[in-house]
């Protein structure tokens, strides 16, 4: 593979704190790269170099010659009053392409990608949308190389599943791609390749090919080894101040030599401690205890707005140990559900039972409670000096602390606190709430994966009642014990959990999910097990050269309705043929990858 970009000892330092030191990686064509790492580690900085908006402190970034990089902002700005039309259009000023070919291409991503008024203004969408707009002006510069920070922010699962598709499929024409995400479940299915920006390796810097799954498992190989490294440093420093201690008599060349190494050794020790040293916030829900069984019930619930109908005939039953999870598109009705459940809106029809005195800890993804104009302080202990958890009085400072925050920041105003600083304060305010019910609406936006993965641990040792809603499909699988899934038309279904409701969203032959690496080995050894193909497998194997010719012939055709010039000003058109040829190359990778999986077990049988 060529290579686009080479990144040679680059470093970056604010004020005198250290961001990134002496990093060196090449990117090359073809490359999905995933960029993790903990908040505030530098990987936004690390794109903006790499897009060349900033500059490194030290070492330098080579670009090949003609590569074109696109950069889509955790928060995407559009030039004011322009429509979405002008806006990709003047996106793909620099290509080398006449007027008609530049409108086609606007008028055919604005399609594929979901825009149906291409007449429409930025200033009237939803963040989703905004999202999905910046993505799109980034994909109208034909890049060799996306670098994309945060996309998945504000994009709803049908987004996030139509990113997933856009990225990983051979239609889309990117070059390769860096991406930023704290969304594991996102990072599965479409990086091969991981950078890990986290203090805690050796240059703060660790990298590896392969899944996200499999990136970390070969991080736990290397902190094991750092950990390993760690006790032989600590024995050999030990002995060096042992001998130190006796005090050597004669202080000759060796010696002095020898003094020299201790102290080496104590300074690389101390290094290496401070590496591993890793802090972590640290969440964990206050229940009331109550063995109520019966919580929380909405019984036969509608709500309508306007002609709208949201909700109609919901039936929901909450006790201790239910962990219910909510998904579907926004504005379904998955907020209002959880309005009603908290008594701020009255239903149309239907009623909501409370038990006696229940005690509700509502997370509202708005940050509605939050007072910009509090300090750090007074936001986490409004009455004094101390909070109470778990029946014990704390020092405020203390409390910060377990979630990470500095001394010195209880002074600072919240509305100066950085997104995931916010987030932190909220789950810190939700633990001092004894609840029997939680609700927690869209938790995860601007954590980071460690964060992520504390409040996974405390929501499933949380005694009472959880309601759930999250884009974050890691986080829904692990934590969910029921899915209500809405339809947007004010009905909702019960599903075993999010696979399924997400197999039901994605077409019949639309692009499948990736399988996780647990899928193929139980695949693989499923194909073990079978002596031979069974009579309905050979006859599928026997059919399957002439299903994938015409599967093949029906893309070729579609890829030239795609792009026929005669329908370019038709939006709507064009729109429907790339809906079709996403749909005819769906069909034709899962003939191909059926077509492997028969191959793999007649070789077998054989």
């Amino acid at each position: 593979m060529a290579l686009l970009l080479g990144v040679q000892s680059v470093s970056k330092a604010f004020g005198t704190s250290p961001l990134l030191r002496d990093l060196s990686f090449g990117i090359h064509d073809g490359d999905r790269i995933g960029l993790v790492g903990p908040n505030g580690c530098g990987k936004s900085t690390l794109l903006r170099i790499l897009a060349g908006l900033e500059e490194p402190d030290a070492g330098t970034v080579s670009l090949r010659r003609a590569t074109r990089i696109a950069w889509v902002a955790q928060h995407p700005a559009f030039a004011p009053g322009k429509t979405v039309f002008e806006i990709l259009l003047s996106a793909t000023s620099d290509l080398e392409a006449d007027e008609h070919e530049r409108m086609n291409l606007a008028h055919a991503l604005l399609g594929r990608c979901g825009f149906s008024d291409h007449d429409a203004v930025p200033a009237t969408f939803s963040g989703g949308w905004q999202k999905r707009l910046a993505i799109a002006e980034a994909l109208a510069r034909k890049p060799d190389l996306l670098l994309l920070d945060e996309p998945t922010n504000h994009l709803d699962l049908d987004g996030i599943l139509w990113l997933e598709d856009l990225l990983t499929s051979p239609l889309s024409g990117i070059g390769a791609f860096v991406v930023v995400s704290h969304d594991r479940w996102f990072l599965e299915h479409v990086a091969s390749r991981m950078f890990d920006l986290d203090p805690v390796h050796e240059n703060g810097f660790f990298e590896t090919r392969g899944r996200y799954s499999e990136f970390l498992e070969r991080k736990d190989i290397a902190l094991h080894e750092q950990s390993r490294w760690q006790q032989t440093l600590s024995n050999r420093a030990r002995r060096e101040v042992e001998w130190l201690r006796r005090g050597p008599k004669a202080r000759s060349t060796k010696a002095r030599a020898r003094i020299e190494e201790a102290g080496r050794l104590q300074q690389e020790l101390a290094e290496v401690r401070a590496r591993l040293d890793r802090r972590a916030v640290s969440i964990e829900m206050t229940s009331s205890q109550r063995r109520t069984q019966r919580l929380l019930a909405c019984e036969h619930l509608g709500k309508d707005f306007g002609e709208r109908k949201v909700l109609d005939d919901v039936d929901v039953l909450l006790s201790p140990g239910v962990r219910l999870g909510l998904l579907g598109p926004n504005g379904s009705g998955k907020s209002t559900l959880i309005r009603l459940m908290t008594g701020e809106i009255v239903p149309d029809r239907g009623r909501v039972v409370q038990a006696d005195d229940l005690r509700i800890a509502l997370l509202d993804q708005h940050r509605t409670s939050l007072d910009p104009s509090l300090t750090l302080r007074r936001a986490l202990a409004p009455e004094g000096d101390q909070v109470v958890f778990a029946g014990r009085a704390l020092h405020v400072t203390a409390w910060a602390k377990r979630f990470l925050f500095r001394p010195e920041q209880l002074s600072m105003p919240v509305g100066k606190l950085s997104g995931g600083e916010q987030a932190r304060l909220l789950l810190a305010r939700l633990m001092l709430i004894p609840a029997d019910v939680l609700i927690l609406d869209e938790p995860t936006n601007d954590l980071d994966i460690p964060t992520l993965e504390v409040l996974e641990e405390s929501l499933l040792e949380f005694p009472g009642a959880v309601v759930l809603v999250t884009h974050d499909r890691y986080l829904f699988e692990t934590v969910s014990t029921t899915v209500l899934g809405f339809d947007g038309s004010g009905g909702t279904r019960a599903y075993a959990d999010y696979s399924q409701w997400e197999a039901e969203r994605r077409p019949s032959v639309g692009v499948a999910a990736e399988p996780a690496a647990g899928d193929l080995v139980v695949r693989e050894r499923s194909a073990g097990r079978s002596k031979k193909l069974g009579y309905l497998e050979q006859r599928e194997w026997d059919e399957m050269e002439a299903r994938i010719f015409a599967a093949e012939e029906r893309l070729e055709s579609a890829t030239g309705r795609a792009h026929d010039p005669a329908v370019a000003a038709d939006a709507a058109e064009i729109s429907a043929r790339y809906r079709e040829l996403e749909t005819i190359q769906a069909e034709v990778d899962r003939l191909y990858e059926r077509w492997a999986e028969l191959e793999k077990k007649r070789i077998a049988a054989s």
